[in-house]
């Protein structure tokens, strides 16, 4: 009866132990969420939609200072709601304090809950790019939610690749801009390569029936799962990982056994809007004060490159803060953990003017 006693208090106390973590992680004001209709908006290619579905969350308050958060591709606001991301910077006393800051976390075009490919449209739906989901965030901004004025646009990975293009698109409407997990450089090279050859993979699978399919295509997951490999991860961190052949297999398998949790149509689109992504012509538009944030082992962004350092030379008011690659690290995914960074974001708010349109 001792040992049971015994295990029982070491269960409860791990039980304890992991709800407070979950309630110090989730330390801020509840996520409020709602949906707001873009009327008649027109996509790059001339296409119109008489009513777009935007879906965004927020927290805090609309008197406090705005501040919009972008996620990655196939992301949703949900995406931006970690504990190593949101419990690290929404929380009391934390950067981005939901209870000083008002925080809007919209679902791209295409992505969580915003109008998409899946609802019935299929490929008939708009082709979008990153231009279109900028503008349905500003629009939903400005016309749906009053707000003028951000003190911060911060984003990840393709929010990284919006944010730079809010910078020179909006020049004016926010005070600094902290793009992370991107280069505001052409979508070029390996990154793109891999992403033509991860859709190709999937749209010359017979299953896939030009978009029309009755069941998800197979491929898809062997695709997704090997540009994931591929482009995000780290290699200090896949080692430590998977160090023998067996721990790498397992790996694999737990992948492959992982249940497909998107629709193929929306997949595609998500990952060809980034195709024409290319906002190095207007660098010198940006005003706003700018915190590149990139980590030395980013698979998709390499620093080795020099594109980075030659395109922040352009902006008047920038600067890039490396995360040094370790074990610690996960390549493309580093920029989904805060604690990497919360300092410098902390001190580039403390110090960039505050500015009004």
């Amino acid at each position: 009866m001792t040992a049971v006693r015994a295990l029982v208090q070491a269960m409860v106390a791990a039980t304890v132990a992991l709800i407070s973590h979950a309630v110090v992680a989730a330390d801020y004001p509840a996520p409020k969420e709602a949906d707001w209709i873009a009327k008649d908006f027109k996509f790059h290619t001339g296409e119109t939609m008489p009513e777009l579905r935007l879906h965004y969350t927020t927290l805090g308050e609309p008197t406090g200072q705005a501040v919009l958060v972008l996620h990655g591709t196939g992301g949703s606001a949900a995406s931006m709601l970690t504990p190593t991301f949101a419990g690290e910077l929404f929380g009391p006393g934390q950067p981005l304090d939901a209870s000083k800051y008002y925080v809007i976390i919209p679902d791209g075009i295409g992505h969580g809950k915003s109008a998409k490919p899946s609802e019935g449209m299929k490929t008939a739906f708009p082709k979008y790019d990153y231009d279109d989901m900028v503008q349905a965030q500003y629009r939903l901004l400005t016309e749906g939610l009053g707000i003028k004025h951000l003190r911060l646009v911060i984003g990840n990975s393709m929010g990284g690749m919006h944010t730079w293009i809010w910078g020179q698109k909006y020049p004016q409407s926010m005070d600094a801009l902290v793009p992370m997990a991107a280069q505001p450089t052409e979508m070029a090279s390996r990154n793109w390569m891999l992403r033509r050859m991860m859709l190709e993979t999937i749209r010359n699978d017979p299953d896939y029936k030009d978009g029309n399919y009755t069941t998800q295509p197979r491929m898809i997951k062997y695709a997704s799962i090997t540009f994931g490999i591929a482009t995000a991860g780290g290699t200090l961190n896949y080692q430590a990982l998977a160090p023998t052949a067996a721990a790498a297999d397992k790996m694999i398998d737990d992948r492959l056994k992982a249940p497909l949790v998107t629709d193929t149509n929306d997949f595609i689109y998500q990952w060809e809007s980034s195709h024409d992504y290319n906002p190095s012509a207007g660098l010198e538009k940006i005003e706003a004060a700018v915190l590149a944030i990139n980590s030395a082992d980013d698979e998709r962004n390499p620093p080795e490159t020099g594109l980075m350092d030659a395109a922040l030379k352009r902006i008047k008011n920038a600067k890039l803060w490396l995360i040094p690659a370790s074990k610690a690290t996960k390549g493309h995914l580093t920029t989904g953990d805060a604690r990497f960074y919360k300092q410098q974001l902390q001190e580039l708010l403390q110090t960039a003017p505050q500015r009004t349109m």
